[in-house]
């Protein structure tokens, strides 16, 4: 299943990026989502159960980015946005700017992995004042070679591949590495699409990327993993460490917001307490960590007061 949840993501979010009207957000029995290409694998394993225990709804999800989902949240085109960061002032601006409310899920964790090809014999760790040295906005045009990060390493081009500008997981780096969200230098491959940064990479014996933990696993073949010492020592992200908090500072939560107008569609307060269900169990299918037991009952407790709270509303 994962594989294929990997190698359809591209037709899926093409086949719903027309499908994003307002009356897919909520009415009939159509549930439309968007937004971060790293919670998709996790929507999407969610949505191909649901789909076999509700075959008269249907649940479409495009791939976006976090920023472009929210922006079409915002605008009350979708019902449910992904998104691997938190939303922003002026996300939310949007949003209440059309009278949008919102709840906020966590629904897993996961770390962000940096890698390089396996014929790079020389990085086995990097520390964050080095990976910030590679990616901070100074560093276009000047940081361009191995040996400029460590002498030692070999007089080559750093070809440098990660996410475009409207992912979370690009914003959730450039915060946790350089300090400020979105600062980042411009002159490398940037796309939405993590499996184009995994081939990037596998075919290039210089190039360094980051992206989400989960499309590591599921490329570790083509591709090696970067240690990463925060200041504790090099360490490799794995469910433990990035559960326990060690892999630091690049783990994180992920979410789903549910748009509040939406909620007259009883199909899609259903599909999110499937999701809140089924997700500890499907998550390992699709290389996440879930939360705990209590973190998921949390969740659901909270998406319950949302629903009851706008219910009493109408």
């Amino acid at each position: 299943m994962k594989k294929l949840i990997l190698l359809t993501a591209i037709t899926i979010s093409l086949a719903s990026c027309g499908n994003t009207k307002k009356e897919d957000g909520g009415n009939g029995t159509a549930i439309a989502i968007d937004g971060s290409s790293t919670v998709y694998p996790i929507t999407e394993a969610i949505a191909e159960e649901y789909r076999a225990e509700a075959p008269d709804t249907d649940v479409t999800i495009g791939v976006s980015g976090t920023g472009g989902g929210f922006q079409k949240f915002g605008r009350g085109e979708i019902a449910i946005t992904n998104a691997s960061r938190p939303i922003k002032e002026d996300e939310k601006a949007i949003a209440e700017g059309n009278n949008i409310d919102f709840v906020e899920l966590e629904v897993a964790y996961d770390g962000l992995a940096v890698v390089v090809n396996p014929e790079n014999d020389w990085v086995q760790c990097l520390t964050v004042e080095q990976l910030k040295k590679i990616w901070e906005p100074g560093a276009q045009g000047t940081i361009t070679r191995w040996n400029q990060i460590d002498p030692s390493w070999p007089d080559e081009e750093i070809h440098l591949f990660g996410p475009g500008v409207a992912s979370g997981t690009f914003d959730y780096f450039t915060e946790a590495i350089v300090g400020e969200s979105g600062s980042s230098r411009g002159d490398y491959t940037a796309s939405e699409d993590d499996n184009v940064l995994v081939q990037g990479v596998s075919g290039d014996k210089y190039g360094l990327g980051f992206f989400g933990l989960a499309y590591y696993e599921e490329n570790s073949d083509k591709l090696r993993m970067v240690a990463v010492d925060g200041g504790e020592g090099c360490i490799e992200p794995s469910a433990q460490t990035v559960s326990e908090g060690t892999y630091a500072p690049l783990s994180r939560p992920l979410f789903i917001y549910v748009n509040s107008s939406s909620l007259e569609n009883p199909a899609v307060v259903d599909f999110v307490e499937f999701y809140l269900e089924e997700a500890p169990q499907l998550l390992k299918d699709v290389g996440y960590i879930p939360l705990t037991t209590e973190e998921y009952q949390r969740e659901r407790e909270k998406f319950a007061a949302f629903v009851k709270e706008n219910n009493a509303q109408e």
